[in-house]
């Protein structure tokens, strides 16, 4: 019954938010809280909640914080070299643009974190993305993707949980792996390709000798807006590219003259043409801090690695130093708190919210159930592929359950029934990275909110688009893993 009931909610709640019948927020609250009265254990629902919050305060706190630490290195200016190196080599072509957002979102995702690997790619490819009317799915599929695949490295968390549960030395786990996962990442550059193909097919490209170049070197408006080349369809594309390139008070694409309005900057011309991802001439840049900030960084991130202190105290440590140094007036201070406040209350907000449904799935027994019966199901003649049967199985309990849950809770049953059959557990343990590319798309991962909410995307969007590549992506890695003999 339990069983029954929680694939129905899990169901009950994807539905409801890729129709978009109710926000994510509401629908993880309400749809959980629903299924505990229906289960006959509503006395029990504020044990479940609370204890949820109680686990999920820590991930809040960090998120909270990192979002102010990163939202300020973005304002000073840390990363304005990057965005211009990575949107030197996008240009305005839609497939650079996508290929692009893979290789940075894999480059910064080096650091073991997801949230920071979104919050830095997104304020990067955000703009350009607007500015060509892009389709923005297309950029937090294609991010989620690759932070996923990155997201099996040793201090990423799978890859530890998966040796500690089953008393393995990690580097045996993830190093044999590194063939396998690196077929993966090469998918999600083709297939950010293949996605940059299509939106080039929809849009055309522009070319920005042509399209950005300063007023006095162009004989007409007219002129600078007809630059649309390519195979997208003409009037359509360019209207597109237009709308999008002009927005109220953004500098003009020709100009570069504009009125600011302290709305988030768009791309826009810089002197001589150059497409810039940040207004170049933003307030809050501290040119004279930059080595300091980024000396605070890879401090920050090396104690996070050798897990100095608790991640969150780091950040929080973190946010109120850089908070300090950079803006040493308290209205200032205040402006920069105020200016994520935004991105912070929805983040936090919906940690908190998913606390509810993993209180309710963990106390209430359906996780234990689900997991239970679909080991189960597994029939006899499969024991000698555990390992295979490991893999496939990683994908919808990723995504359905949190990390904890399956490592710690699924994994060393299903290492148990391949023991029985003479599988090693180090290739279960390997096998049960495969399902990371899909965990990082999944509603009860927080960082996936971090994504979707820096890039306005409905969630619901961004799970009907990005769930069927990201299973894909989990595929070539198993099929690659058990091609080379890893698996």
């Amino acid at each position: 019954m339990l069983t029954v009931l929680g694939f129905a909610m899990i169901a009950t709640f994807l539905v409801l938010i890729m129709t978009k019948k109710m926000s994510p927020i509401a629908a993880l609250v309400l749809i959980p809280a629903l299924f505990c009265v229906a289960v006959g254990q509503g006395p029990q629902l504020g044990d479940y909640v609370i204890e949820g919050v109680g686990k999920l305060a820590p991930t809040a706190a960090m998120l909270m914080f990192a979002i102010v630490y990163f939202g300020v290195m973005i304002d000073v200016g840390l990363f304005d070299p990057i965005v211009r190196g990575i949107l030197r080599f996008c240009k305005a072509d839609p497939v650079r643009i996508v290929v692009g957002t893979a290789v940075l979102a894999a480059i910064v995702s080096l650091d073991g974190d997801g949230s920071t690997t979104f919050m830095i790619t997104v304020s990067a490819m955000y703009p350009l993305y607007k500015r060509l009317g892009m389709s923005l799915v297309v950029m937090t599929g294609v991010a989620a993707t690759a932070n996923g695949v990155m997201n099996t490295l040793p201090w990423g968390g799978p890859t530890a949980r998966a040796a500690t549960a089953l008393k393995l030395d990690a580097a045996d786990v993830f190093v044999p792996m590194i063939p396998a996962l690196g077929m993966g990442l090469l998918f999600v550059f083709v297939l950010a390709y293949v996605l940059g193909r299509r939106e080039r097919a929809r849009l055309g490209y522009l070319t920005l000798d042509e399209a950005l170049v300063p007023e006095s070197e162009t004989e007409s408006e007219t002129e600078s807006e007809t630059v649309l080349v390519g195979t997208g369809s003409g009037a359509d594309a360019t209207a597109a590219v237009t709308s999008a390139g002009a927005p109220t008070g953004a500098p003009d694409k020709t100009t570069g003259s504009g009125t600011d309005t302290g709305a988030e900057p768009e791309a826009d011309a810089g002197p001589g043409g150059d497409f810039q991802g940040l207004d170049p001439h933003r307030a809050t840049l501290r040119p004279r801090l930059y080595w300091f900030n980024a000396g605070l960084t890879l401090v920050l991130l090396a104690a996070m690695i050798l897990e100095v202190l608790p991640i969150p105290v780091l950040f929080l440590l973190g946010a109120a130093l850089a908070l300090t140094v950079n803006y040493p007036k308290m209205a200032e201070q205040k402006a920069r708190i105020a200016a994520h406040a935004d991105n912070v209350l929805n983040v936090s907000g919906m940690v908190f919210a998913a606390a509810v449904f993993t209180g309710v799935l963990t106390g209430t027994g359906m996780v234990e159930h689900m997991a239970d019966w679909l080991v189960g199901a597994i029939p006899e003649g499969m024991g000698p592929h555990m390992a295979v049967v490991t893999g496939v199985l990683s994908l919808p309990l990723t995504y359905f359950m949190s990390n904890d849950g399956f490592y710690f809770g699924v994994l060393p049953v299903l290492a148990e029934a391949g023991a029985a059959h003479g599988v090693s557990p180090l290739e279960i343990a390997r096998a049960s990275l495969v399902g990371q590319a899909l965990h990082m798309s999944s509603p009860l991962v927080p960082a996936v909110y971090v994504l979707v909410g820096m890039a306005k995307v409905e969630f619901g969007d961004h799970t009907r688009f990005t769930v069927k590549w990201a299973a894909l992506t989990s595929l070539v890695v198993l099929a690659a893993g058990v091609l080379f003999g890893i698996i």
